[in-house]
């Protein structure tokens, strides 16, 4: 007689009444072992009762409702890749013609590009237009902003003296700017902890 009793998954096995090269021996040491023959007459109890249980197919509709419930994460490339898939056309002629059109929109961008890098003086005197134009709107923004922050009255006045007085209100107006990041940044945590 073994010394050592089945295992759990060795018990499974006789339980389902496989057959094979190990069973012979297990059957041999049920036959001698009293706590094993327990252990499996308990389990051929539970296994002949869940046999006898109805069979039932489900709804056709089971899987749909499980898996809406169920939530797949699925990775970036394999979304970028359906994505990118929807919008190629499903014909042939479509395929064609976009395919055409990407072409032309691709050499009409190389084209331009090289254009602009052929002539460097154009391209210089886009972007220092550019510029200008983005200084003095927000030199415009920042004197309508003192202006209705100070009244009209009082940016005159700091413009009529001086650059002592300018440095003093863009300091001024530095510190309010800054005060308000601030506390629309304070309001902005308080209101997420009070949603979570």
């Amino acid at each position: 007689m073994n010394h050592r009793h089945l295992l759990p998954n060795e018990i499974d096995l006789l339980v389902d009444g496989d057959a094979g090269f190990g069973v012979g021996p297990l059957r041999a040491h049920l036959a001698e072992c009293d706590d094993c023959r327990a252990r499996y007459d308990e389990l051929r109890i539970v296994a002949d009762a869940l046999e006898s249980l109805p069979h039932h197919t489900p709804s056709l509709r089971f899987s749909d409702s499980v898996m809406a419930k169920v939530q797949v994460i699925e990775p970036w490339h394999v979304a970028l890749t359906e994505s990118a898939t929807r919008l190629v056309p499903a014909s042939t002629p479509m395929r064609v013609l976009a395919g055409v059109g990407a072409g032309v929109a691709a050499v009409t961008i190389s084209g331009s590009a090289a254009w602009l890098a052929f002539r460097g003086d154009l391209a210089g005197f886009v972007f220092n237009l550019f510029v200008d134009r983005t200084r003095d709107s927000i030199v415009a923004g920042a004197s309508e902003v003192a202006a209705s922050a100070l009244g009209a009255d009082a940016t005159a006045t700091l413009a009529s003296g001086g650059p002592a007085m300018a440095v003093l209100s863009a300091g001024v107006l530095a510190v309010t700017a800054v005060g308000a990041v601030f506390a629309f940044r304070r309001l902005a945590a308080t209101a997420r902890a009070t949603r979570e």
